[in-house]
């Protein structure tokens, strides 16, 4: 497994390709390749879950759904990355209209790139926090992943980004 790119150091890139809910119900799913060399310029949140329509990971991407708006304002995206293909994202997406990009990382490249893949059962529940050069500012990797990162933390450590 290689090891998590430090705080300070260069998030690994990437290529996966992701879909969104778009139109003006959200009826659409726009499938896209979603390279992380182009999202340069705003911070980003990159959140790995284990898997679509699990119990944690929907109340996860629920609340940050709920709370896009907070991320929004801080000029900051949010990508979901986890092993499931595009079709169960979309299913996922749509039956809880999640409000942010879901990326397939399908061979588990991505996990592994960022050191957060776990040998026969998927990936570690992580959040990296990249500021607009695509450097990592802050990162939470869960050892069991049965909780997640909430949105007041993850926002007071967008605004310390965003603060420089």
């Amino acid at each position: 497994m290689s090891k998590q790119p430090a705080v300070g150091t260069p998030a690994p890139d990437f290529t996966l390709p992701g879909l969104v809910l778009a139109g003006p119900d959200a009826d659409a799913a726009e499938r896209a390749d979603y390279a992380l060399a182009q999202q340069r310029g705003n911070p980003l949140l990159l959140v790995f879950y284990p898997g679509d329509d699990t119990t944690v990971c929907t109340k996860q991407l629920c609340s940050y759904t709920s709370d896009l708006d907070r991320f929004t304002g801080l000029g900051a995206t949010v990508w979901g990355v986890s092993p499931q293909d595009l079709d169960s994202h979309e299913s996922f997406a749509r039956k809880h209209r999640l409000g942010f990009p879901l990326l397939a990382d399908t061979e588990r490249t991505v996990a592994k790139a960022y050191g957060i893949a776990v040998p026969g059962l998927g990936l570690r529940r992580s959040v990296f926090l990249l500021d607009g050069e695509g450097t990592v500012r802050w990162k939470h990797v869960a050892l069991a992943g049965l909780t997640f990162v909430s949105t007041d933390v993850l926002t007071e450590e967008l605004a310390k980004v965003q603060a420089g």
